[in-house]
């Protein structure tokens, strides 16, 4: 994590016991630090998520690790900050008693926000400016999750203090319940004769205008996004921030979506849009309600200007809240609750969705449509299965029952014989490890049913593979994850064009190939060159596949462990155009490939024999660390 050169403007904290000396109700110390931490913890993982602080622009991005791994590196530095190296295990269940009490009876949101912004600076999480207003961008809501939440005394001090001391599992083990009809036999679809009708879906996501985006701007700035009014100048040996974009942590002005929606025409024509999310920038710090329905109307109303009559068929990313990954459940209400969202959404594209999803829409962000007889299109709204989603501190079980409703909308689509797809922003390997592997369950029991699956989330071009449960060794569904159209971080701007089997009777609706286009800046932003989107390449032609079946995308992975050429290629792709500068060595490469069979969270034996086959005897030394938990 960078150091920002803040400093600190507190005295030392005393230790627990010195704390604990003096704990009163009058004068809740004890209190207030553990609120402290609560939130600080909080801000560390909404940053390290949403502003990647500690990455260089070039950086690979990795699938992230899972709570515990980046709680416990952060827990040990909090200890430090508050000299709580002495504490024991009955003094902090004691603490964590007294916060649940004190919340319950006078929660301080300002004197929590305040001491907290003081640990934001000590801790280095943020530049100064940042951290005092993402603290009170979050406080309100973060103390409202604490007075709700089922974290126990326990809990909280076994992640301090370890598992002497209690067991940290906020998120425990749960079940959806499956019907009791009987899977049928796997079916794998047959290919179209020739001559079929085939559809193209043009696939938007991650769009990230940043209204405050500038041409000439530092891209190299201290906060956690730059190329924009408050960046500053960059120093004379360095160029700023290009017309269309820049390879750096920046987002995109709208100047550039734009002209990507107007330069369509040699890609299309398409028969419908999926548009999985992300719309604004990434300045996650200071923004408000207004800002994110400035950005949903913005960029909604240009996406119709360009697309007219087609329809376009939205998914809720985590961005288009704020605060920044904060989707309440359903039983929510009040000005906490996401109402204000999820109605401005369904006014913005009642265009394009019938009145029963709307209704789902309004109340949970998810919906069910038929874009034509024989398709049925599941738009889920994948937040609630995010691991930044610090309401489901509350409860992560089944959030809004939207599993359950995505098992009757698919056992419903199997008694009629019709195809489902499934659009979201998050794919289901990044999610919370009870709701992946519920949805690893949904997804190998509907195997038939379910025709294609479509995320964004990651900015990189990469799918997930699905397996049978009981062996892992069937490759029965995968999971297209699109890159993301802006450049966030150090990446060409682009979009994918997906040929689906066509609209007719006994249609199969698989993926039949997909081709990704981009905006090469370094061309663009040349002065006097006029922006041109390219094709970067055809997925069936690039890789050599005889289809774009699950067990195509199987056998790529592992032709590529032995061919590093055909690996070199997807390397490139995978960052549209633009890798980082240093290479991808041998634990980079074989966790880049473990991702790829990664539908499943938390799952290390997904990989187990990518990574323990003899060809690869360095991979020994890295199992069983988990590479992408």
């Amino acid at each position: 994590m960078p150091r920002y050169g803040a400093s600190p403007r507190q005295s030392r904290p005393r230790s627990g016991r010195e704390q604990g000396q003096d704990r009163t109700f009058g004068a809740p110390r004890l209190l207030w630090m553990g609120l402290v931490l609560v939130l600080a913890l909080a801000l560390a993982l909404a940053l390290s998520d949403s502003l990647v602080l500690w990455a260089p622009a070039e950086a690979h991005p990795l699938p992230p690790q899972g709570h515990p791994a980046r709680l416990h590196r952060i827990v040990p530095r909090l200890r430090d900050v508050f000299g709580w190296g002495n504490l024991t295990c009955p003094v902090c269940k004691g603490l964590f008693t007294a916060i649940n009490l004190g919340l319950k009876k006078e929660p301080n949101v300002a004197r929590v926000g305040s001491m907290a912004i003081k640990l934001c600076n000590l801790l280095k999480i943020a530049p100064p400016a940042v951290c005092q207003s993402i603290v009170q961008l979050f406080e309100d809501d973060m103390v409202e999750v604490w007075r709700r939440s089922v974290l126990s005394p326990s809990e909280a001090c076994g992640l301090l203090l370890g598992s002497t001391c209690g067991h940290w599992d906020i998120f425990s083990s749960w079940n959806i319940s499956l019907p009791t009809v009987p899977k049928p036999p796997p079916k794998p679809p047959s290919p179209p004769a020739p001559g079929a009708p085939v559809s193209r879906i043009l696939f938007l996501t991650d769009l990230h205008w940043d209204h405050d985006y500038l041409e000439g701007m530092d891209p190299d700035c201290a906060d956690p996004l730059c190329c924009r009014q408050g960046s500053g100048l960059p120093p004379a040996s360095r160029p700023g921030a290009g017309y269309w974009g820049e390879y750096s942590k920046c987002d995109l002005p709208l100047r550039t979506l734009e002209s990507l929606l107007s330069g369509l025409g040699p890609a299309g024509p398409f028969d419908m849009v999926y548009w999985t999310g992300d719309i604004p920038a990434h300045d996650v710090w200071h923004q408000t309600r207004q800002d994110q329905l400035r950005a949903l109307t913005t960029v909604t109303a240009l996406v119709r200007k360009f697309l007219g009559p087609v329809p376009v068929y939205p998914a809720v990313g985590n961005h288009e809240s704020t605060p920044v990954n904060s989707f309440p459940p359903p039983f929510i209400e009040g000005n906490h609750s996401s109402r204000w969202l999820y109605e401005a959404m369904a006014k913005a594209w009642e265009p394009w969705l019938p009145a029963e999803a709307l209704r789902t829409l309004r109340i949970g962000g998810f919906y069910a449509l038929s874009p034509y007889p024989g398709l049925r299109l599941i738009s889920l709204n994948m937040n609630f299965c995010s691991r930044e989603n610090f309401w489901l501190l509350i409860n992560s079980t089944d959030p809004a029952g939207q599993l359950q409703w995505l098992v009757g909308e698919l056992q419903a689509a199997e008694d009629r014989g019709d195809k489902v797809h499934i659009i979201g922003h998050i794919p289901p390997g990044h999610c919370l490890k009870s709701w992946s592997w519920n949805y690893y369950r949904i997804v190998a029991r509907y195997e038939n049913t379910l025709a294609a699956q479509f995320f964004g989330h990651t900015h990189v071009d990469e799918f997930e593979v699905f397996y049978d449960e009981e062996t892992l060794s069937r490759p029965l569904a995968v999971a297209f994850l699109a890159p993301s159209a802006t450049t966030y971080i150090g990446l060409n701007p682009g979009y994918r064009v997906y040929q689906i089997d066509g609209n007719y009777s006994g249609s199969s609706h698989i993926v039949l190939d997909h081709e990704t286009y981009i905006l090469n800046l370094t061309q663009a932003n040349t002065p006097g060159a006029i922006p041109h989107w390219q094709l970067l390449y055809k997925a069936r032609e690039t890789y050599g596949l005889p289809n774009t079946l699950p067990t195509a995308w199987h056998n790529l992975v592992y032709r590529m462990r032995g061919d590093m050429q055909l690996f070199q290629t997807f390397w490139f792709l995978y960052h549209k155009g633009h890798p980082p500068s240093e290479p991808c060595g041998t634990p980079c490469r074989l966790a880049t490939l473990c991702a790829q069979l990664s539908a499943r969270a938390d799952s290390p034996a997904l990989c187990r024999h990518l990574m323990l086959d003899g060809s690869l005897p360095e991979a020994q030394s890295l199992w069983p660390r988990p590479l992408f938990c």
